[in-house]
């Protein structure tokens, strides 16, 4: 057995992977120090925040973590250069956006931050350091990081006597967590993929994990599988979300009902019940920029028919999107000039502040291109954030849903927080205009109970007669 002698790591990227997985870690391994570092200061100082409130993400029981593990072997620093130079492991969990422009643009990852990480590791690290890949990265990703830390290991005796024994080890561990059960996922994790080739760091970060995964979990693969497995995993469940909405359309045209439909194929085995909530289609940072790179690695390869597939399930999530948008303007009678709707949750998913690729932002849009005055409701997401989202938009935003929903002609539910099945609708009705419309783009609302106070009712998947 390995011994175990990692006692200082260091997590580069304070974000939505790097903040929970490193909490959950610390809070396993009180023997271990854990550094998060991020050039971003705000975001550091928020985590640093004593109002435990004010964390820079929203995810239930990461607060408590904070609260028991920061100041004893978690810190959070802008100190980048010394955190690197103390650790023995580094995660790296930097941010790998869609690339914008030159070759790639459009599909490929942008690896900018990965690269300036990379270069900062060859800089400071001091004798062996095992790096840990933790974002989601194209296939071969570790060859670059690889080419850059291995160069660092080229510099003359006389020029840098620190640099002598200066050793890298690369691993690939790519996060399955899903945002709003990212503690619960990381606690009980399904399992923990480890790529790479050196086995004595594989074992070295494999008993960490070990602190409260069980070992039968852990599973051992080479790089390329292992970032490939990542890109894999979310395309599959992006596929499974695109195929049930697409399902859903043909549900309202047929009059069948989604939900009856997901209760019938989710008790086959060999298809299982999750990810079969039809809804106005998936966000978040991974789905779309994963199947992305999918797309882009099939055809660099000469696998366009492969790629033209993976595709497919982008185009569907964007036209289930403009599908509703088109929807609520027919229901509206053709026009929303002069209307103002509400809409209801603006995160991409409940329990979590992340509106990245959020269907909210698509669909306001096309509302708001049609006329509409919108005011917006969300229970974990600020206003800042969401005027960011909408730059320059006639939006309104409002800390209370029932003044979000008063002289509203519709309201949309875009997100499916639990607090909105247990808001006093009767109060709603009475402060909307008439007819009142509800757009249940998420399936969380008693359609009946509505229907007796008054409101016209249109629900994702379901016949909709009123």
């Amino acid at each position: 057995m390995v011994n175990n002698k990692i006692k200082n790591i260091c997590c580069i990227g304070a974000g939505y992977v790097g903040g929970p997985s490193m909490a959950v870690l610390a809070k396993h391994c009180p023997n271990i120090k854990v550094n998060v570092v991020d050039i971003n200061e705000e975001r550091i100082r928020l985590w640093n925040c004593s109002d435990l409130k004010k964390l820079p993400i929203y995810e239930p029981n990461l607060d408590e973590i904070i609260g028991k593990c920061r100041g004893v072997n978690l810190f959070f620093s802008n100190n980048i250069k010394e955190c690197i130079e103390q650790a023995d492991m580094i995660f790296l969990s930097v941010n790998t956006p869609t690339k914008t422009k030159g070759i790639g643009a459009g599909y490929a990852s942008d690896l900018k931050w990965i690269e300036a990480s990379s270069r900062q590791i060859a800089e400071f690290a001091r004798n062996h350091t095992i790096v840990v890949e933790k974002s989601t990265l194209p296939v071969k990703t570790a060859e670059t990081i690889k080419s850059i830390l291995n160069s660092s290991t080229l510099i003359k005796k006389n020029i840098d006597l620190h640099n002598i024994n200066k050793t890298f080890s690369i691993l690939s561990n790519p996060e399955f967590l899903a945002e709003g059960s990212a503690i619960k996922d990381l606690e009980n994790p399904d399992r923990v993929l480890i790529g790479g080739e050196d086995e004595e760091s594989i074992k070295k970060l494999s008993k960490i994990y070990e602190n409260w995964v069980e070992s039968e979990k852990i599973i051992e693969t080479n790089l390329w599988s292992s970032e490939l497995s990542k890109l894999v995993a979310n395309a599959f469940l992006a596929q499974r979300i695109s195929s049930i909405n697409s399902i859903s359309a043909l549900c309202e045209a047929t009059g069948a009902n989604i939900k009856e439909v997901k209760k019938s194929i989710g008790t086959d085995r060999r298809i299982g019940n999750k990810f079969l909530e039809a809804g106005p289609g998936f966000g978040g940072s991974c789905f779309k920029k994963d199947i992305l790179n999918l797309v882009y690695l099939s055809r660099f390869y000469g696998l366009n028919e492969v790629a033209n597939y993976w595709e497919q399930i982008i185009l569907i999530n964007s036209w289930q999107q403009k599908r509703i948008s088109e929807l609520i303007i027919k229901k509206l009678y053709g026009t929303l000039s002069e209307k103002k709707l509400a809409i209801f949750g603006f995160s991409f998913k409940a329990n979590t502040n992340d509106t990245r690729e959020s269907p909210s932002i698509s669909i306001s849009n096309h509302l708001l291109d049609e006329g509409a005055r919108l005011n917006i409701y969300d229970p974990q997401v600020s206003g800042k954030q969401i005027s960011e989202n909408l730059v320059d938009k006639e939006i309104d935003i409002f800390m209370n849903p029932l003044e979000a929903a008063k002289d509203v002609d519709a309201i949309i539910i875009m997100t499916e927080w639990k607090e909105f099945n247990k808001l006093d609708w009767s109060q709603i009705f009475s402060l909307m205009r008439k007819p009142a419309w509800i757009f249940d783009t998420r399936l969380c609302l008693e359609t009946d109970n509505l229907r007796n106070i008054g409101f016209n009712i249109w629900s994702v998947g379901s016949n909709n007669e009123n």
